[in-house]
């Protein structure tokens, strides 16, 4: 993507350099450190979004240079173009460089009720790979909180996935 993968890595990287140091992974919000755990266990970024945060539909592109991005500190920014963003339809980027740094704006916070969850790979065995940690996460969201996860791979020739109506 053009980016130097000592300043910008990705989610997993920095988590995993992150316990090597430190010995633990930060703790967030509950569904964000399972998310984290699973991301370290599998070595894959895990992205986390506040569906009503989002203006659907969401979708990973190239940036156009006008999305505007909010940083956890409030900050507004806009990625350059031809920055992978991950936009929706009101021109808000929720995620910058892949999934390595996600927006404010859609954050996972306490009142949050109904949440996206992304990961990607990119390696050789990346498909089966976040297939196994997609069953994974929804195995462990089903038993800590009852929830009834829905699941899906995007490829390049079925790359949309439908978010289902709320209740």
């Amino acid at each position: 993507m053009g980016l130097r993968p000592t300043q910008y890595r990705c989610a997993s990287e920095s988590l995993l350099r992150r316990l090597r140091k430190d010995g633990s992974l930060p703790r967030i919000h509950p569904l964000i450190d399972l998310c984290n755990a699973v991301s370290v266990a599998y070595a894959i970024p895990v992205g986390v979004f506040d569906v009503s945060a989002l203006a659907l539909p969401l979708e990973v592109r190239y940036a156009h240079g006008d999305e505007t991005y909010v940083t956890f500190g409030g900050e507004k920014e806009n990625p350059a173009p031809g920055e992978v963003v991950f936009a929706d339809r009101e021109g808000q980027a929720h995620a910058r460089r892949w999934t390595n740094r996600q927006s404010g704006a859609s954050a996972v916070r306490e009142e949050t009720s109904r949440v996206l969850i992304v990961a990607e790979a990119m390696h050789e065995t990346g498909t089966e790979d976040v297939r196994r940690l997609a069953e994974t996460l929804a195995g462990e969201l089903a038993a800590l909180w009852d929830a009834t996860p829905r699941t899906g791979l995007p490829t390049r020739t079925d790359p949309r996935f439908q978010l289902p109506h709320s209740r």
